[in-house]
């Protein structure tokens, strides 16, 4: 269980998240996933790098009984531990490729958003229930896999899109049967990492400094907005009906 790292072939590192039952992260999750895709892309051997998950889903988010436990502490911490795992891939010296099945929720959505590439199996589903969990963020990230109006859409009414939905907007590479799906992202890395190494690394400096959103900031931003929920009591007031029947 944890975060873990390894080469299965020259030039590709895989990340493995694996926080059962449904890769809801704790805090402490967070930092260890922005470290290790930190670390893959210093080493001068990798030239790709794949974000996966075991488990039922790639990523449902934040854990909210941590927030629940430690309202003020954790959410001050989960805000930190996100937007450093996020910032982590989106800063990955080499590409990242982020291999999704079943549920990519809430800082799923911040993780692939800030991918470089996302092959789906036919399984999954992205969206932001922040809403529904007394929390805000990642609108950022969301809008860069989908347009503006269906991104406030889907935010406002914590609808999900599909893989294949994603994948006609132009946001997924390629959708697969959940059985091929490691197998996929892999083809896909093998193929950017048969490149060389050095001109991979300036190239996505280069497209990073063409990007015409500063994610990092943008993200905080938003970031605010959740402290002001947290400090109203609306937080407080949605989360406390986290999980109840009917909500």
């Amino acid at each position: 269980m944890g975060v873990s790292t390894s080469c299965v072939e020259k030039g590709i590192a895989v990340v493995t998240v694996d926080f059962p039952p449904v890769n809801a992260l704790p805090v402490a999750g967070w930092f260890a996933l922005a470290d290790a895709v930190r670390a893959a892309g210093r080493d001068p051997e990798v030239r790709c790098v794949v974000l996966r998950a075991e488990g039922r889903g790639f990523n449902a988010g934040v854990d909210i009984k941590e927030i629940q436990n430690d309202p003020n502490g954790a959410l001050i911490g989960a805000n930190h531990a996100c937007a450093e795992a996020f910032a982590a891939v989106y800063d990955c010296a080499v590409p990242v490729v982020a291999a999704v099945h079943g549920f990519c929720l809430g800082g799923g959505i911040g993780l692939v958003g800030n991918a470089d590439v996302i092959v789906a199996s036919e399984d999954a589903v992205f969206g932001l229930p922040e809403l529904d969990r007394g929390a805000l963020g990642a609108a950022t990230h969301l809008a860069r896999l989908v347009p503006q109006h269906l991104m406030r859409a889907l935010y406002y009414t914590s609808r999900t899109a599909t893989a294949a939905e994603l994948h006609a907007h132009g946001s997924v590479w390629r959708v697969v049967p959940r059985g091929e799906l490691r197998a996929a992202a892999l083809r896909l890395a093998r193929e950017i990492a048969a490149k060389d190494g050095r001109l991979l690394r300036l190239a996505k400096a280069a497209i990073n400094g063409i990007d015409p959103v500063d994610v990092r900031r943008s993200y905080r931003f938003e970031q605010g907005f959740t402290f002001e929920a947290g400090l109203s009591g609306v937080a407080d007031r949605v989360r406390a009906g986290f999980g109840k029947e009917g909500t």
